[in-house]
């Protein structure tokens, strides 16, 4: 099924969903001697999701790993929902849409492999890193010109904005960080 474009599709999103590694980190994965997982982040992506959540959108991550990293940011940046642990990301998906009374056309999803398309194939705005797998690029209707972890997030949650006509925020709310 072709997709609509994304400025179009752009205009009716309402909820903003991320995967994390390979999307909100460059997919790296460093532990210490003690097995500890640490993830790397991006400071204007993170800024990225504080503006739509200063602009009223809603934001979420569905992740299929656990990780105390990935709380810890979602803490910070306010998203609105975290998901963890969910190997199948779909029924996530689908109780974030009944629990906020919304259809795939009002939801952008950004995913960069292939446990990804099940959703990406679903919501109005299919989103990836332009590091993606091939097979999630062909079908995405935004494609980021900067890769996983390196900006990704930031443009489109910019472009999302924009294609909304919401002026852009620049203030971080009291009590966030980057």
């Amino acid at each position: 099924m072709k997709k609509e474009n994304a400025l179009d599709a752009a205009k009716k999103i309402k909820m903003l969903v991320f995967d994390v590694d390979g999307v909100m980190t460059d997919g790296s994965i460093t532990y210490d001697e003690n097995g500890v997982e640490y993830k790397t982040f991006n400071a204007k992506d993170g800024h990225g999701v504080i503006r739509m959540r200063n602009s009223g959108f809603i934001t979420a991550i569905i992740t299929a790993r656990n990780n105390g990293t990935v709380q810890h940011r979602a803490k910070n940046l306010n998203f609105t929902e975290l998901y963890q642990g969910r190997k199948y990301k779909l029924p996530a998906l689908m109780e974030l849409m009944e629990k906020y009374n919304l259809s795939y056309e009002n939801i952008s999803y950004m995913g960069d492999d292939l446990p990804d398309i099940c959703i990406l194939e679903k919501v109005g705005l299919a989103c990836c890193p332009a590091d993606a797998v091939k097979e999630v690029q062909e079908i995405c209707n935004f494609k980021s010109s900067f890769g996983g972890g390196k900006g990704a997030v930031r443009e489109l949650c910019d472009f999302i904005l924009d294609a909304q006509g919401i002026e852009k925020e620049y203030l971080i709310s009291e009590g966030s960080s980057k």
